[in-house]
């Protein structure tokens, strides 16, 4: 039992340090610039979120939100705190947590995450959206969560200071036009956990 001790104290640490529903009701890419750092919980298992991609309203050509409410996405029209999990070409569970205000139609997409609790330690356990999920046990029942409570949620990181983020345009949204090149994906820079290679994308280091 005494080997499950450091394990225990990490859950209850993460509980502790669960974040508000006020911190996701501002602007996505605000909130998805302030996620890296922090740990996505599941139950016992935690990965640091090393990036993310922030998604608009209807504006936002590149969103689902683009298409209005609908029985999927009805869900990012309500206010920021909830999880908003899809499957990607009928293969890869995706998780977002929507953002902003009742109404808006925002969500961060969690792009990539590192071990932190109860995964293995290799760094490629959570590179890339689909690999999050799997390595947490989100499934898409674990949609419409409210994560100020239950056992899915976000802590504040414990680092002693906010890591180094880079900034670029989203990946695979080609067809979203000019909002194909926005900046508004962001990663911990140069963390062998985000999901492709930072050289091969137009990047500018943030203040």
């Amino acid at each position: 039992m005494s080997r499950d001790l450091p394990a225990v104290l990490a859950r209850s640490a993460l509980a502790a340090a669960r974040l508000p529903p006020g911190f996701y009701r501002r602007e996505a890419a605000v909130v998805a610039r302030e996620l890296i750092g922090c740990a996505l919980v599941h139950r016992g298992r935690a990965g640091l979120i090393v990036e993310t991609e922030a998604y608009g309203g209807p504006e936002d050509l590149a969103s689902h939100a683009r298409f209005g409410p609908t029985p999927r996405t009805s869900v990012m029209f309500g206010p920021g705190g909830v999880s908003y999990v899809y499957l990607c070409y009928g293969i890869h569970r995706l998780f977002n947590i929507v953002t902003g205000q009742a109404g808006q139609g925002q969500a961060v997409l969690i792009r990539a995450i590192a071990p932190y609790l109860g995964l293995p330690g290799d760094p490629a356990v959570g590179r890339g959206p689909g690999k999050v999920t799997t390595a947490l046990g989100i499934e898409l029942r674990h949609d419409r969560r409210d994560l100020s409570r239950g056992a899915l949620f976000v802590a504040h990181g414990d680092g002693p200071g906010p890591p180094p983020i880079a900034i670029g345009p989203r990946i695979g949204v080609d067809y979203a036009g000019a909002w194909a090149a926005r900046p508004l994906r962001f990663w911990w820079r140069d963390h062998p956990a985000v999901s492709r290679a930072r050289s091969s994308l137009s990047t500018r280091r943030s203040r």
